[in-house]
């Protein structure tokens, strides 16, 4: 882990460790962190950027996003050091010729040394780039991917959780893509999101590339799986809900823009996503990565998955695992609801109803925020109501009283509301 960080270092222990079980793993590299230190020192980059944080109060958000802003410029502007660069293209070069494949597309990914560890997960905060080809997109893919460590999230979040911005360094995990822009792809977590039932598996699944559900983007289709049932019987899917997935994440041109959402027709939105064999399949797998992951650190370890479907090959890939952070330390054997005490007549009027992510209960003044400027105005112990979070709202978040937005799946809404508001 402190040489590519924790999502690296997962990949390359199932790749060695479970290919052999029948999991896939895309093929691919890591960039490790020792040439983030390289860069850092390269122009003397260190000295310029940390003397910005140590002031820095990271609740102020637009003082947040100027310096966050200065210090990914600096980064940007510096670029990689020779040596760096001449060791990717050759591992590009290599990683081409493994797949037989000029250009190869890859997904190139931010890998944290304090990232994915089983107590705690800085997953979301830096950036992923994906369809990347060719060298020179590569090589800016990678600078772009460490001058993210520095987003205003990764920021606050490491201050947050008092993490000292010095002692966290940065790999990139250059991995192969899976065509799932043709498929379709989501989550799967070996525990219910909701009650942090350990029986059974739950899978998220929309088409096309898996950012839109890990972003909160489309309304996922749901399967919840028992995992005893699974093992010995026929049929093991105990629920399934149809998700709306208004959109579908597809390849589109390179350089700045090589990905875009196109609408998903009214007859695939009224179909699955996955057919129940594929449940069926990825939930023997989550439960093989969740049984060898258990034995690794000699206690129970209930994970959170991405899964990519190739719609070339109709394969099931894994394309990383971590522990799973927010229900894994309860212990208890106790459902915990609240409910609200008084209200005013005026407040006893419904104005809308959703599906709720656990069961506490907030109030507040409502701010809806239709984008990114209008967060200055928000205010401790408001309301947030927006279409969709982002994850750059990140300080503002952990300012609310409660979140309420138009899209997105629980297993991303869980994921939020549990790291920023910490409640389960």
């Amino acid at each position: 882990i402190p040489l590519v960080g924790g999502k690296t270092a997962s990949l390359g222990e199932m790749y060695q460790s479970l290919t052999p079980k029948g999991i896939r793993i895309p093929t691919g590299f890591a960039v490790t962190a020792d040439a983030y230190t390289e860069l850092m020192k390269n122009k003397e980059l260190e000295n310029r950027v940390f003397p910005l944080l140590q002031s820095l109060d990271h609740a102020n958000v637009s003082e947040l996003a100027k310096v966050g802003q200065t210090i990914r410029s600096l980064i940007r502007d510096g670029g990689l050091p020779d040596s760096v660069s001449q060791q990717i293209e050759a591992a590009y070069d290599k990683l081409c010729e493994d797949t037989d494949q000029m250009n190869v597309d890859v997904a190139v990914r931010s890998s944290a040394t304090a990232e994915d560890l089983p107590e705690a997960s800085f997953a979301g905060q830096q950036e992923t780039f994906l369809n990347i080809q060719g060298k020179q997109d590569l090589l800016t893919a990678c600078l772009n991917c460490f001058a993210s460590l520095f987003t205003d999230r990764a920021i606050s979040y490491r201050m947050h959780h008092g993490f000292a911005h010095d002692q966290v360094r940065l790999s990139v995990c250059v991995q192969r893509m899976v065509r799932s822009d043709l498929g379709s792809a989501g989550v799967i977590f070996t525990l219910d999101t909701e009650s942090g039932n350990r029986n059974v598996v739950f899978i998220t699944s929309s088409y096309g590339l898996g950012e839109n559900v890990v972003a909160g983007k489309v309304d996922p289709d749901e399967f919840l799986v028992h995992k005893t049932l699974l093992a010995n019987a026929n049929y093991p899917i105990l629920r399934k809900r149809l998700g709306k997935k208004q959109q579908r994440l597809v390849y589109s041109g390179h350089g700045t823009r090589t990905t875009r959402n196109i609408d998903v027709s009214s007859a695939d939105q009224n179909r699955f996503s996955l057919s129940d064999s594929e449940v069926i399949a990825l939930s023997k797998q989550a439960i093989i990565i969740e049984e060898h992951y258990s034995k690794l650190h000699q206690r129970s370890m209930p994970m959170d998955i991405e899964w990519g479907k190739d719609g070339k090959t109709g394969e099931l890939h894994i394309l990383q695992a971590r522990p799973e952070t927010i229900h894994a330390n309860f212990t208890g054997n106790e459902i915990v609801t609240y409910l609200i005490e008084s209200h005013s007549k005026a407040a006893a009027k419904v104005l809308a109803k959703g599906r709720a992510v656990g069961s506490q209960v907030g109030g507040g003044p409502v701010r809806i925020v239709l984008s990114v400027k209008e967060l200055c105005e928000f205010k401790d112990g408001d309301v947030l109501v927006a279409d969709m979070t982002d994850p750059d709202w990140e300080p503002v978040m952990k300012k609310a009283s409660a979140i309420i937005t138009n899209r997105g799946g629980r297993t991303c809404h869980a994921a939020i509301v549990s790291r920023e508001l910490g409640v389960t």
